[in-house]
């Protein structure tokens, strides 16, 4: 019988100190998680120096709690995993020092993961792949098509052209005095109010996978401009729906026709927006009468966790891929 694989994943790229135990690539042993939230919340958005204090504070607690809810020996795990990119690199160095330490004083195989390919491997640990295979990463800092053949093969054929879905998001939900993180905070609002205002949708050019959502941003900005300037009111759950269907919109046309000109046989949705209750809806009602399977991982592997790290690490150990004790955080680091 073939062993089983057993990796511990370590992610710190921006406000949640992760640590997890997960065999075999598909399997969660432990996930322990401390999130920052309550700490970052009074300042409307991440404070990275903050952000850095806190890993370091949490790191040898979270890590510990791994290890023993997963209930296992060191000698059985075969290598650490760690966010290496992209991220806030004062965060990434916590965890990318931590990794190394371990992997240093146990004698351990080091596995520098790349943050998207962790996001993408969230849904292996509910749902195996099926190849080739579109994904849609929606997150605060990233909104892109990847196109993946086989285990390992990323193939971006969309990105953003300024911000990123998640980033227009909180930026929207700042102008509607939303408390902090603005992006699920939208998504309760919207399901309160009718998309009866009309914003712009930024299609690009006819053949583009394209996304861009600075445009949709300013144009909500100015609604709410002007209308104050008139002394208009405009109902915030209304500003929130129609925001909403805008960018939902584009996102579910753009993945519907990547889909169906790549064949694809799955489709999955990764990042923090694919939490979003509105976008999961609008793409189970795009794909309902298709033949191509869809796929969201359960909340709690939306946001960012160690176990979508131990997942994505078990595939590069299996091939072959292994990192020195030089390696170093890369805040933009590409995924390829």
């Amino acid at each position: 019988m073939k062993k089983d694989t057993i990796i511990l994943g370590i992610e710190t790229s921006c406000d949640e100190t992760a640590a997890a135990v997960v065999k075999n690539g598909t399997e969660i042993i432990s996930n322990v998680v401390a999130s920052q939230i309550e700490s970052h919340k009074r300042f409307g958005g991440v404070v990275p120096e903050i952000a850095s204090r806190h890993h370091v504070e949490q790191m040898t607690v979270v890590l510990e709690d791994a290890i023993n809810e997963a209930d296992v020996a060191w000698d059985e795990i075969d290598a650490i995993a760690v966010t290496e990119g992209p991220g806030l690199v004062g965060a990434l160095l916590v965890g990318v020092n931590a990794a190394k330490a371990l992997a240093f004083a146990k004698q351990k195989p080091l596995i520098g993961v790349h943050h998207i390919a962790g996001h993408i491997y969230a849904n292996r640990l509910e749902k195996e792949f099926a190849f080739p295979l579109l994904a849609l990463i929606v997150s605060g800092g990233h909104t892109e098509l990847i196109l993946m053949k086989e285990h390992g093969h990323y193939e971006l054929i969309g990105q953003t052209r300024d911000d990123a879905a998640g980033e227009a998001y909180d930026k929207v939900a700042r102008m509607l005095k939303l408390p902090y993180p603005g992006g699920p905070q939208i998504d309760r609002l919207a399901a309160k109010g009718s998309a009866n205002i009309h914003f712009p949708r930024a299609w690009l050019e006819d053949d583009s996978f394209d996304f861009s959502f600075s445009g949709l941003k300013s144009a909500v900005i100015n609604k709410m401009h002007n209308a104050a300037q008139r002394g208009e009111t405009l109902e915030p759950a209304d500003i929130a729906a129609s925001f909403q269907e805008s960018v939902i919109e584009v996102l579910t046309a753009k993945t519907y026709r990547a889909a169906a000109m790549y064949e694809v046989k799955q489709v999955i949705v990764a990042g923090g927006v694919a939490a979003n209750r509105g976008l999961r809806d609008k793409l189970k009602q795009q794909f309902i009468n298709t033949a191509i399977p869809l796929h969201f991982p359960a909340l709690n592997l939306c946001t960012d966790n160690a176990a979508m790290i131990a997942a994505a690490g078990t595939i590069l150990y299996e091939q072959g891929r292994r990192d020195g004790l030089d390696l170093n955080a890369s805040a933009k680091l590409t995924l390829k």
